[in-house]
């Protein structure tokens, strides 16, 4: 019998979440409604507030996960090499595919600011943890470097999101690298 309830658990936060990033496809979060949820869902709204406070809620579960899940791929690599940090931007960017719908609604201007920050964060502290510190660069400098090419890596991402993935993610996954490693010098080639 528990398995069952868990099933249907699972099943109700999955077709709940699933209604909400639909919905952030084509309205802000601040517009969105527990009631638009539900109907779209096809659960009642007492059974939405047995799972979430209200939209804001759901939400920031979505964020969790999602960062969660990000911080548990990225952990299963290490990089020293500049050919093992194209495989580690290829891996975010196909994660970044295989998600697309959420990450595209989290990432866009519908979604929170909350989100892109976490997403940020956590890229920026891998970095500093893996890529800065085996290249004797100091603590402040990492913590600027790193925020530098991050929000940058971040909005060459949203830009692909938006444009449907127009470039196949081993040719952008060397973009950015080429961004980060040669800067403006890039523009010389």
């Amino acid at each position: 019998m528990t398995e069952k309830l868990d099933h249907r658990k699972k099943y109700t936060r999955k077709v709940l979440k699933d209604s909400l990033i639909q919905l952030l496809g084509s309205k802000p979060i601040s517009s969105v409604t527990v009631k638009e949820i539900c109907a779209i869902a096809n659960i009642n709204r007492s059974t939405f507030y047995t799972h979430y406070q209200d939209h804001f809620d759901l939400l920031h579960k979505i964020e969790e996960e999602i960062v969660e899940d990000m911080r548990r791929y990225l952990q299963r690599y290490t990089t020293e090499l500049d050919e093992e940090a194209l495989k580690i931007t290829e891996k975010i960017l196909d994660y970044m595919i295989e998600h697309k719908d959420i990450i595209q609604a989290l990432l866009s201007q519908n979604g929170s600011s909350a989100f892109e920050k976490k997403v940020m964060e956590l890229t920026r502290l891998y970095m500093m943890n893996n890529l800065m510190n085996d290249n004797g660069i100091r603590q402040a400098e990492s913590k600027y470097l790193s925020t530098f090419v991050v929000s940058g890596a971040i909005h060459v991402i949203k830009e692909w999101l938006a444009n449907d993935l127009d470039q196949p993610s081993q040719e952008l996954a060397v973009l950015i690298n080429s961004f980060v490693n040669e800067g403006l010098s890039y523009l010389e080639k």
